[in-house]
């Protein structure tokens, strides 16, 4: 038997209400959605990331930053993952209601660009450390390492994602403990990673304390509130509070960027000559310990990498089916961004990894902050659930778009103030995204009040009130 989810009238609160009443059998139970999860906490990234802040702003100022990043994502991906895992609603979605599907297409885009271009960053890591154990060709290695990648998620995230982390989480998670033991054991263990100190402030942090700049660094990959959002949509409502603490909330992320800082501080003033950048970090392991080395970072990038194949193919599927009206197999979006993949990994991107992370950073921090603003607004209220059609939703929603455009320019130039004077580019680096967050949510809350109309754009229902 078929449900009209539409209703007899055609009323879109009655798509809301009967799908809110659906059992929640079909959603992936609660140790297998961490598991899946728990694959992105595994980035080389945030190990090079923690030893970078140290080495700029000193091993105290970046444990602080790290420290305060752990509370605030918490926070923020406990308030979205609950919202998303209610309603069932990924990125894409829920950006309908913020932005209109035309504005929800351009943010399932970008979306999918960013995860498609991590997968091709952190993808050439792998390669990268397996040129550097057996030598060969990058483009033969990058070719294996799309080749394997793929077939991860073939089956759908729901089938392999939790199986496969749960498999390698071991290997990650002690791999690196005993990369530690083994650095300490042939080079010596001392205090020189908690004591350091820069010799001098650089320009980057001339902009406020170094604490704070290292804590800015991190905004770089608030990314990972859409990750979240498409991931918290496969829970159930039953494991909300145990999702909001361990899976997406301050739990994951002591391991993601607590545990990951330490150990790439203590590996980066330990191991002699090795550099503080991911393909440093990977090939120093790897130049330490040979095939075990090579393990680790294989284990740690392909649990990353589970992640960013499924986001990129997912919502570029979204952005195809949405804009151009192709409709595919799933399979096909898959191989369609395994090739991309593929080609963009033969071009040097890793060397623009700062540029990009500052660019998309601009953009995904601003959406972050109008969706955040979004949920704590509407305090419960009207919430739109995933089966909602696009066709009630309309094409535009200034409230959302003004807001995005008006924080994106703030971003832009604070960027920028480093071409107008070098001695502004610690300024622009630091406060350029902390002004980004305040512009959307100040702008966003701002027209909220002065719009009610276009709180959301879904036609033929109330808009969210709250209670102000």
């Amino acid at each position: 038997m078929s449900i009209n989810l539409t209703g007899s009238n055609d009323e879109v609160e009655a798509t809301d209400a009967l799908a809110r009443k659906g059992n929640d059998e079909d959603q992936m139970g609660r140790g297998s959605l961490a598991m899946a999860w728990y694959g992105v906490a595994s980035a080389m990234f945030y190990v090079y990331v923690g030893a970078a802040m140290a080495l700029a702003y000193g091993t105290v100022n970046a444990l602080i930053g790290v420290a305060l990043t752990i509370v605030v994502y918490g926070v923020i991906n406990a308030i979205l993952s609950r919202y998303a895992i209610n309603n069932r609603t990924t990125v894409a979605q829920f950006s309908r209601t913020i932005l209109g599907t035309a504005g929800s297409s351009i943010a399932t885009l970008i979306f999918a660009l960013i995860a498609i271009y991590y997968a091709v960053f952190e993808g050439s890591i792998v390669a990268y450390a397996f040129q550097t154990q057996f030598g060969g060709e990058m483009w033969m290695w990058s070719l294996i390492v799309v080749l394997y990648s793929t077939p991860l998620i073939i089956g759908g995230v729901r089938r392999f994602l939790d199986k496969l982390n749960g498999w390698l989480l071991p290997i990650y998670f002690f791999g690196l403990i005993a990369a530690v033991i083994w650095a300490g054991a042939l080079y010596g263990f001392s205090d020189a990673w908690l004591t350091h100190t820069p010799e001098a402030p650089i320009p980057f942090a001339l902009g406020g304390p170094g604490w704070l700049a290292a804590f800015v660094g991190y905004m770089g990959v608030w990314i990972l509130m859409m990750f979240t959002m498409d991931y918290a949509a496969l829970g159930k409502r039953k494991d909300t509070r145990f999702h909001q603490w361990v899976s997406f909330g301050p739990v994951f992320y002591l391991l993601a960027f607590g545990f990951t800082a330490l150990v790439g501080i203590f590996l980066t003033f330990t191991i002699p000559g090795m550099e503080a950048t991911e393909t440093g970090v990977a090939g120093g392991i790897v130049q330490m310990m040979g095939i075990l080395g090579l393990l680790i970072v294989f284990a740690s990038q392909t649990r990353i990498n589970t992640a960013n194949y499924y986001l990129g193919a997912a919502n570029l599927k979204a952005f195809g089916e949405r804009v151009f009206r192709i409709k595919m197999p799933n399979i096909v979006w898959v191989l369609l961004s395994s090739i991309v993949i593929f080609l963009l990994m033969l071009l040097p991107i890793v060397e623009y990894l700062l540029l990009a992370l500052a660019w998309q950073g601009v953009l995904v921090t601003a959406w972050v902050a109008i969706a955040l603003t979004y949920v704590l607004m509407s305090r419960g209220q009207g919430q739109e659930h995933a089966a909602i059609e696009d066709r009630h939703y309309k094409a535009l929603n200034m409230n959302g778009l003004i807001a995005w455009l008006v924080a994106t320019v703030v971003g832009i130039v604070m960027l920028q103030l480093s071409q107008l004077s070098p001695e502004l580019a610690g300024v622009g680096s630091t406060w350029g995204p902390i002004l980004t967050v305040v512009t959307a949510a100040g702008v966003y809350a701002i027209l909220w009040k002065a719009n009610p109309a276009r709180r959301s754009a879904l036609t033929g229902a109330s808009a969210p009130t709250g209670r102000h």
